[in-house]
This record gives structure tokens, C-alpha cells and sequence, in this order.
């Protein structure tokens, strides 16, 4: 792996982050609305801090130091919104039209990128993003328009808003410590709203949302290893490879055949991504060498 390029390393990361959050997805999709969101976003939360914290344990004082204590503490909290609307749009939603406006998030990195890091994407890869853009609204669909698709478009932007802010980071911070942190400090809100919207809970409710922290863990892990490594414009449309594994996953797992309208959308949105390793392999560009 040492002899790829950092793009390739963040892409093959996110590869693998996105086939975890597709399972992640799946077990949310299983509760069917057995537990509130409060309820699933504390418990997941709280799974997520005992799992890292072994490992947080076994790392040096330095290192597991919180870093940049108000960028962690916006992520965190960014987090716990993203759990809360995944839940709800999962519930009530096919995995592949959710997913595809789930999706939208790479649209928005390119903006919050331009805005909050100061980088410049290519031309080539603004276009790319629209054609995404089109995609999504093609899923969307305003004229069979559900409630339930403002969750899932405001999980976009907070993934998004989560990914860019990624840099802002201390280079060094282990992403144990990363994701430990991001998650004690999303505890305290998360255990009040918990509490006020608490409900009886079933053991296999419970191994489910242990599924999804896992499995969600493993995705925030790919991406803060992979967005430290590659320009946030450069992975963004990478990430729709999550679409292609939750699409088949609802039609194996939930029969859920996307029909005509969603597989055209899921089709500009996936397709831009596709030229990519073709571009990487004739022109080599500057910012592979300066990571």
C-alpha cells in the first residue's frame, strides 16, 4: 500500500468506509421504528466511547489528547444529528432512495471545501458534481415528494460539514483518539433527549444499534484516515461508491427493486465517479506529492 498514491489510499479507505456504512444502514433499517431517535442516537453514542476506549487507553498521553477541542465538539454534535436523521429517513424509506439523497453530501463538500479550507476543485470535477446534483433531484422526485427526505438531506449536510471539517484537525491525532473524543463530547446532549423520549427496548433492538455503532465507527474511521491523506474535492465524489453497496443490499436483504426513475438517478449520480482512476493514471497531479 506504501507505493500508492495518497488519493489512492484515501479512495481505497473510503471504499471500505462505505461498504461499513451500508451494513450500518441495513441494521438501522431493521429497528423499523422500534426505538425513538433520542433513544438509538444516545445508546449508539454511548456503544460507540466503550468500544474506543480500550484502545484510547493503550494510547500515549499526547495522543490522546482532545486536539482541537471546538472543531471536535461541533463534529460531535454534527454526528448525533446525522444518527438521528439516518434513523428517520431509513424508517420510512427504500435504503437506495435514502441512500441516493444521503449522497448529496459530496455536492455540498465541494462548496463548504471552497469556503471553509480555501481549496480549489477542478473544473472537471464541478462538473462531475453536477451531474451528480441532477441525479439526486431525479430521486427526489418534487412531485412525490416525502417528509421524510429533509432528514435524509440534512444528514447530507452534516456528513458533509463533518468531512471538511476533518482538516481542521491536528495532523497527528490518532483517529482512535478522533473518534473517541467525537463521541464522549456528543454524550451529555445525547443522554438528556435520551431520557425525555425513553421507551422499552427489546435485547435484539439493542444488538442492532451495537451493529450500526460498530459498523458506523468503522466508516468515520475509513473517512478520518482517508480525507487526512486526500484533498476533501478530490475524494467527495467517492463517496457515492456507498450507493452502488446499499442498492444491492436492499434488493437482496428488503426486496426493494429501485424502479425506472431512482435507478436513472442512482446511474448520474454513481457515473461521474467513474473516470476517475482513468484521469489518475495519465496526469499526475501536485497535490499527490505534497502530502
Amino acid at each position: 500500500m506504501s507505493r500508492l498514491s495518497p488519493f489512492a489510499v484515501g479512495a481505497l479507505l473510503l471504499l471500505l468506509g462505505n461498504l461499513s456504512s451500508s451494513f450500518s444502514d441495513v441494521a438501522v433499517k431493521l429497528l423499523e421504528g422500534g426505538v425513538s431517535a433520542f433513544q438509538y442516537m444516545f445508546i449508539r453514542q454511548l456503544l460507540s466511547v466503550l468500544l474506543l476506549f480500550p484502545l484510547w487507553l493503550r494510547l500515549t498521553p499526547e495522543q490522546q489528547a482532545i486536539g482541537n477541542r471546538g472543531v471536535t465538539l461541533i463534529r460531535s454534535h454534527l454526528v448525533l444529528a446525522g444518527s438521528g436523521f439516518v434513523m428517520v429517513a431509513l424508517t420510512w424509506l427504500p435504503l437506495a432512495t435514502a441512500n441516493a439523497l444521503f449522497y448529496a453530501a459530496p455536492l455540498l463538500m465541494l462548496p463548504l471545501s471552497a469556503w471553509l479550507l480555501k481549496e480549489k476543485p477542478e473544473r472537471q470535477k464541478v462538473q462531475a458534481t453536477l451531474v451528480g446534483f441532477c441525479g439526486v433531484l431525479v430521486v427526489l422526485r418534487p412531485d412525490q415528494f416525502h417528509w421524510a427526505a429533509v432528514a435524509a438531506l440534512g444528514c447530507a449536510f452534516t456528513l458533509a460539514l463533518y468531512n471538511v471539517l476533518v482538516k481542521k484537525l491536528p495532523e497527528q491525532q490518532p483517529v482512535v483518539s478522533t473518534l473517541f473524543w467525537t463521541g464522549v463530547l456528543s454524550l451529555p446532549l445525547a443522554g438528556i433527549l435520551a431520557v425525555l423520549f425513553w421507551q422499552p427496548i427489546t435485547s435484539m433492538e439493542l444488538l442492532l444499534i451495537a451493529a450500526s455503532a460498530l459498523f458506523t465507527l468503522g466508516y468515520h474511521g475509513c473517512g478520518v484516515a482517508a480525507y487526512r491523506r486526500a484533498k476533501t474535492c478530490q475524494l467527495g465524489l467517492i463517496e457515492y461508491s456507498g450507493l452502488i453497496f446499499v442498492t444491492l443490499l436492499g434488493i437482496v436483504g428488503f426486496d426493494e427493486k429501485p424502479d425506472l426513475l431512482t435507478t436513472m438517478g442512482i446511474i448520474l449520480i454513481v457515473l461521474p465517479m467513474l473516470p476517475l482512476p482513468k484521469q489518475r493514471r495519465t496526469k499526475r497531479p501536485i497535490e499527490d506529492t505534497a502530502q
